[in-house]
C-alpha cells in the first residue's frame, strides 16, 4: 500500500451523500460548521463560496468541486451582497432528494461529507489548507469529472445499490482530489503529504509503509531514493518536519494504536507485527509518544 492509501484505510474513510441543492435568481444559503470534511460539486451554473476564516471568497464554476477540511461555517451564494437564509429550513423542505432556494434552476450542486475514524485531524486534515479547490478547467481533473457525473447518474436513476455505488465513488473522488491538489498546489500541504511531492522522500515513505515492521536504517532508505544518507535526512526533515526514523516510529505507533482500539491481538503480537521485538519495547515507545502504556490505552478505548 502507498502512504495515501495507508492513511485513508487507517482512518476508515467513509462518504455520506447529502441532498442536492437547486438554486436560481439571486440566492444565498448559510451553512453551519460541518462534521467531518464537507464536499460539494457544481453540476450546473456557478456560485460564490465564502468560508469563515478564509479571507478571499471563491468563485465556483460548472464542474468545480471543493473540500472543506476544517469545521467552519460557510455560505454559498449567487453573488456578493445577497442576504443568506439558513440551510436547515431549506433542506427540511427537500423533495425527491433536492432542496430548492431562490427562483429558478440556474445552479445545481451535489455534495456530502467524508467521515473518518480517530486521528484524522492530525494525520490528514492538518496537512491540508482549509479549502481544497479543484477547478474543472484543470487538465488533470477528468477523472474527478467522471466520478461526479457517475455519482449524479446513480442518484438520479435510483437503480439497485445506487447509494452504495455513489458513496464508494465519492471516496474514489476524494483520492483523486487529493492527488490533483498535491500536483497543483504542493506548497499548500505539509507533513507526509508534502513528502509525497519529493521523489526522494516519497521513495522512503513508500518503503516504510510497504514494510513498517522492517528494521529500516537511514542508509537503507537513502539507497531506495538513490541519494546519500545526509541528503535523505535533510530533505525528509525539511519536507515532512521530522526525521525518517522518527516518522517510522510514529507510523508504527499509529498502526499499533488502531489494533489496540479494535481489541485485535495481544500486545506482544501487535508489538511483533509493527516492528518491535518485544512487548516491553513497544510499551516503552508507546509511553514516550502517547503518554500511557498500550494496555492502559486499550482499556481506555474500550471504556470510551
Amino acid at each position: 500500500m502507498d502512504p495515501l492509501e495507508d492513511v485513508l484505510a487507517l482512518l476508515e474513510t467513509r462518504s455520506h451523500l447529502s441532498t442536492n441543492l437547486l438554486a436560481g435568481g439571486e440566492w444565498a444559503v448559510r451553512f453551519a460548521a460541518p462534521s467531518g470534511v464537507k464536499f460539494n460539486a457544481v453540476r450546473r451554473g456557478r456560485c460564490l463560496l465564502e468560508v469563515d476564516g478564509v479571507e478571499e471568497p471563491l468563485w465556483l464554476s460548472e464542474g468545480d468541486c471543493y473540500l472543506l477540511t476544517r469545521a467552519r461555517g460557510f455560505t454559498l451564494r449567487s453573488g456578493p451582497g445577497v442576504v443568506p437564509v439558513e440551510a436547515g429550513p431549506v433542506f427540511a423542505k427537500a423533495e425527491d432528494g433536492v432542496a430548492r432556494t431562490g427562483d429558478g434552476d440556474d445552479a445545481l450542486l451535489i455534495g456530502g461529507r467524508f467521515s473518518f475514524g480517530a486521528r484524522a485531524q492530525e494525520l490528514l486534515l492538518d496537512a491540508l489548507p482549509p479549502v481544497v479547490h479543484v477547478p474543472a478547467a484543470s487538465s488533470q481533473a477528468e477523472t474527478v469529472r467522471w466520478a461526479l457525473a457517475t455519482i449524479d447518474d446513480e442518484l438520479r436513476d435510483g437503480r439497485m445499490g445506487s447509494t452504495l455505488v455513489a458513496e464508494q465513488l465519492a471516496v474514489v473522488m476524494l483520492v483523486h482530489v487529493l492527488r490533483l491538489h498535491l500536483a497543483r498546489e504542493p506548497r499548500t500541504v505539509s507533513g507526509w503529504l508534502a513528502g509525497l511531492g519529493d521523489p526522494v522522500v516519497a521513495a522512503a515513505l513508500a518503503s516504510m509503509h510497504e514494510e513498517p515492521a522492517h528494521p529500516w536504517t537511514v542508509a537503507e532508505l537513502a539507497r531506495r531514493g538513490a541519494v546519500s544518507r545526509s541528503t535523505l535526512a535533510a530533505r525528509f526533515k525539511s519536507t515532512v518536519g521530522r526525521g525518517p526514523l522518527e516518522y517510522l516510529t510514529g507510523w508504527r505507533l499509529e498502526l499499533a494504536s488502531k489494533r489496540l482500539r479494535e481489541g485485535s491481538g495481544t500486545v506482544a503480537a501487535i508489538a511483533r507485527d509493527v516492528g518491535y521485538g518485544s512487548e516491553s519495547a513497544l510499551s516503552t515507545a508507546f509511553k514516550r509518544v502517547v503518554g500511557v502504556s498500550p494496555r492502559d490505552y486499550r482499556n481506555a478505548s474500550a471504556a470510551g
